[in-house]
């Protein structure tokens, strides 16, 4: 006469031991896409430099009235000197471009280049260029520019 072992393929016991593995198995697999997705925000330092993606809108309300909004779907880049006094970026991507008044949306091309400088602990300076493509009165292809400068102050 043959005995069948209590932890073999038939018992309950093997079934729950090998479904218990199957578990263990998946939540390793989901534990490491976890640590690998949260790896850029725990091992990230101030001096990290690399790409990113940047979702902005801006919508515009003159005398409370909104008139149209532009939303920014750009890839980018930023990065810092070795010693920390320097930092840019550099970015560029579609803008859908809402007009109120046509009740239109355009995709245009946006894109965006700026740098800070630490002047002291608490002082740093700043600026940026902007563009953005458009058409003109005529139908002509231009680039509208912006820019922008400023000063931080810490306290």
């Amino acid at each position: 006469m043959q005995t069948v072992p209590l932890s073999g393929v038939l018992s309950s016991a093997g079934f729950f031991n090998a479904h218990a593995r199957y578990l263990k198995t998946i939540m390793s697999i989901k534990s490491t896409i976890a640590a690998v997705f949260a790896a850029p925000f725990v091992l990230s330092s101030a001096a990290f430099a690399g790409p990113y993606v940047n979702l902005e809108s801006n919508a515009s309300y003159p005398d409370g009235d909104y008139t149209g909004a532009t939303t920014d779907l750009a890839i980018g880049f930023e990065g810092s000197t070795s010693e920390g006094k320097v930092a840019y970026y550099i970015q560029g991507g579609p803008a859908f471009v809402h007009s109120e008044a046509a009740d239109d949306t355009e995709t245009e091309f946006s894109g965006k280049v700026g740098a800070s400088v630490a002047v002291s602990d608490d002082l740093s300076v700043y600026g940026e260029v902007s563009g953005i493509s458009n058409e003109d009165a005529t139908g002509d292809d231009i680039v509208d520019f912006g820019g922008k400068i400023g000063a931080k102050f810490l306290f």
